[in-house]
């Protein structure tokens, strides 16, 4: 039988001008977010600041992770236009810290790179001062779109673990436990670029995983790390396989301190763009 969801994990529903106002210009200028398709618990909140993690290249994904809400189905064609779309509602927005995400797309030879590098050239061009996070895919590990993103300068990359090593084929079938630390490691190794990884926590893993994985992340050379809880977004997805209690996240929290991450996020309702401008300033 499933488990009830924890009191801590509700959030109000919040309908403002505020909110109203990011959902106007996210329309108009026809761009999705991972706060509305991943269905993140966060989303109000975040509108209600004025911001949201822009979600490029389409609203589905090439590959089938258990637990994200993204459908996994053939994708369309690139969008040319996103790129100054993104700028243009970066520049709506007001914002000074725009974090950009996408779903996987390994049917393009390059996985996308070259079309993450456009939307930062864009924002650079329309505002210049604004700090720019990226969270991507794997891109297979290849070197010459790993390249592409180093060239394009983010402030911080992103690319979430998600899981322990021991359930990581259970969890991401598609996607490789090493590759995503090398993928880390290679950037950090050739580039002076803010790296940055999260993970998900209730999906089967027990705490001295948890702590390998700090530990192979830390030895990446990650400089933020985010943890939170994982909920189920359908029926058709993972389930819970336990909540993680308050005390239990401050035990996290200072086994992270152990280790020596240089800085994190660790609450229930973290995720790995939550309040990202304040973990990289």
């Amino acid at each position: 039988m499933p488990q009830r969801l924890p009191e801590y994990l509700k959030r109000p529903i919040i309908d403002t001008d505020a909110t109203k106002k990011v959902r106007h210009i996210l329309k108009d200028r026809c761009l999705n977010t991972v706060c509305e398709n991943a269905r993140c618990p966060n989303k109000n909140e975040c509108y209600t600041k004025n911001t949201a993690t822009f979600l490029i290249m389409g609203n589905v994904c090439t590959r089938n992770c258990k637990y994200c809400n993204i459908s996994c189905e053939r994708p369309q064609p690139l969008d040319d236009a996103e790129p100054l779309h993104i700028a243009q509602a970066v520049k709506d927005l007001g914002l000074k810290y725009a974090v950009i995400t996408s779903v996987t797309r390994d049917d393009l030879p390059d996985g996308g790179a070259n079309h993450f590098k456009k939307c930062i050239s864009e924002i650079k061009k329309l505002t210049p001062e604004v700090k720019i996070e990226i969270l991507t895919p794997d891109f297979k590990g290849d070197a010459n779109a790993l390249n592409t993103i180093i060239f394009s300068k983010p402030d911080v990359f992103n690319h979430n673990i998600e899981t322990v090593r021991a359930i990581f084929k259970d969890v991401r079938p598609q996607g490789n436990y090493e590759r995503s630390l090398n993928v880390l490691k290679y950037i950090k190794s050739n580039s002076d670029i803010t790296t940055k990884s999260g993970l998900m926590v209730g999906l089967g893993e027990t705490f001295e995983q948890i702590e390998e994985t700090l530990i192979d992340l830390k030895n990446c050379g990650c400089d933020i790390v985010t943890i939170g809880q994982y909920i189920q977004p359908s029926k058709k997805h993972l389930e819970v396989s336990k909540y993680y209690t308050l005390e239990e996240f401050e035990k996290l929290q200072k086994l992270a301190h152990k280790i020596g991450i240089k800085h994190y996020q660790i609450n229930p309702l973290v995720r790995s763009s939550y309040r990202a401008h304040e973990m990289a300033s």
